[in-house]
């Protein structure tokens, strides 16, 4: 068994990307792969890794998950509380990484995050499990908590306060962002590390799609 970090490696063969191969318009192009991944059976194709930055200029990076793909971005909803949400106040920009590794796949995105209207939050909040309605209430995202058990006491505290519902009122501090999409990058994997990297870069109105070198 070798135990080397520095040896480990993979070489992509699966599939090439060339510029023929895309649309003009980039989310309709991410909407393509993401219906190619969804088949794949991935699980949790959804997830992506989102960075913002604080007000002293330090980056954080999590996995939230995609819930959205609109005309100009995706959505995700989070604890407006959150240190990503504390992030995002002070500074909209966010970027958003997609690594697909079993179809040899990534996508980077760049773009403003915004708050979206309090009936879309509502709406995707009453289409939640129950139980992912009650965990939204019981946990102070980011905040310092003493025990597990604080979240379970209040677990079960709102399981019994609302037990004759199945839609809980959404929390104040609680729903989505849109980002605004202004780059997005599509990477397809290949041998010996001669990647394919497609950016899609809007200028006015009008997207530019060029080759990147891996």
């Amino acid at each position: 068994m070798n135990n080397n970090i520095a040896d480990l490696r993979e070489n992509y063969s699966k599939a090439k990307l060339d510029r023929s191969a895309l649309v003009d318009d980039p989310i309709l192009q991410f909407k393509a792969w993401f219906d190619n991944v969804l088949s794949s059976k991935i699980i949790e194709p959804n997830a992506m890794t989102i960075s913002t930055v604080n007000e002293s200029g330090v980056p954080s990076s999590r996995v939230v998950l995609l819930k959205e793909i609109t005309e100009t971005g995706i959505v995700f909803y989070t604890n407006y509380n959150s240190d990503k949400a504390q992030d995002l106040e002070s500074n909209p920009n966010i970027a958003v990484n997609f690594l697909w590794k079993e179809i040899e796949r990534q996508v980077r995105i760049q773009g403003l995050a915004t708050k979206i209207s309090r009936d879309r939050s509502e709406a995707y909040y009453h289409s939640r499990p129950k139980g992912s309605q009650i965990g939204a209430w019981a946990s102070p995202q980011s905040q310092i908590i003493s025990d597990r058990s604080v979240l379970e006491e209040k677990q079960k505290e709102l399981e019994s306060q609302y037990q004759n519902t199945e839609k809980l009122p959404i929390p104040p501090h609680w729903g989505g962002y849109e980002i605004t999409i202004n780059m997005i990058e599509f990477w397809q994997g290949r041998p010996s590390r001669l990647h394919d990297r497609f950016r899609y870069r809007k200028e006015g109105d009008v997207w530019i799609v060029e080759r990147v070198a891996p």
